[in-house]
């Protein structure tokens, strides 16, 4: 099986790293991701520069591309120009910090993932809760490991569509945690936002976005937030398609009716 691993912390990441290590054991991967960070950047795409890329090495041998651009560029040059063959799973992460609720709208993480759908290739989103204490340190290497059985079983479902897509997030590291692995939706109520204004040394004023996906949300039971707030692995399957087809299927708006326009 043909792999492309790409993420939005840059190409030196430890996620990264622990996860091509990991997927060694599913087939042949090839890395390409940003050379440097590009958290938040979305589904954003590089056209007015040219995308400049440098081949990474461990020694003598050739360990991935680095991309001065985001992570759908990424996926497209990996399944454009850098796979030897048009890969049969798009895997992006691990991103360190969760993607959960509708921040996967912003993530570069889950983008990577879409923009493989996109090319009609299975996708999967990888990320991992952030701990709030010091002391604790990341502890990716287990979670690439735990990622590989439930990617198997993902990728062993008879769907009919290629372009299937999901959003896998392991709670932070504890002891006791992870509980298990639960299918969930996203939770797209927000509490509040948070627009932090602070005072330079200068007396000017400037903001720092908040980005806390957690305490910003309010925790709805089967929703990925609420279900990894309380040490559960979250899997939710997406869909890029936003269209309301529900409304769009309605009496009143059938798909290829005329829409009369008011008088002028």
């Amino acid at each position: 099986m043909q792999i492309l691993l790409t993420n939005d912390d840059g190409i030196h990441a430890p996620g990264l790293r622990s996860l091509r290590a990991a997927l060694t054991q599913l087939g042949d991967v090839e890395v390409v991701a940003p050379l440097a960070e590009q958290s938040g950047v979305g589904l954003s795409i590089t056209y007015l520069h040219p995308l400049m890329i440098h081949q990474e090495f461990e020694g003598e041998k050739h360990w991935g591309w680095a991309v001065a651009g985001s992570p759908a560029d990424c996926v497209k040059l990996g399944i454009l120009e850098f796979c030897s063959q048009k890969p049969d799973l798009i895997v992006s992460g691990i991103n360190s910090g969760s993607n959960v609720g509708i921040n996967v709208l912003y993530s570069g993480t889950v983008a990577g993932a879409i923009e493989g759908a996109f090319a009609g290739i299975p996708s999967i989103a990888v990320s991992a809760a952030s701990s709030f204490s010091n002391d604790v340190k990341p502890d990716y290497d287990r979670w690439a490991e735990q990622s590989i059985p439930i990617i198997r079983q993902l990728m062993a479902q008879q769907e009919t569509s290629a372009d299937r897509l999901w959003n896998i997030n392991f709670p932070e590291t504890r002891p006791e945690w992870p509980c298990g692995v639960k299918w969930t939706s996203l939770g797209v109520k927000r509490h509040f936002d948070v627009m932090e204004k602070r005072i330079d040394p200068r007396g000017r004023p400037y903001f720092w976005s908040g980005l806390d996906p957690i305490i910003n949300h309010q925790l709805e039971v089967g929703t990925d937030i609420k279900e990894l707030s309380e040490g559960y692995v979250t899997v939710t399957p997406l869909k890029y398609d936003i269209t309301d087809h529900e409304r769009l299927n309605s009496s009143a708006n059938t798909p290829g009716q005329n829409f009369d326009l008011p008088p002028a």
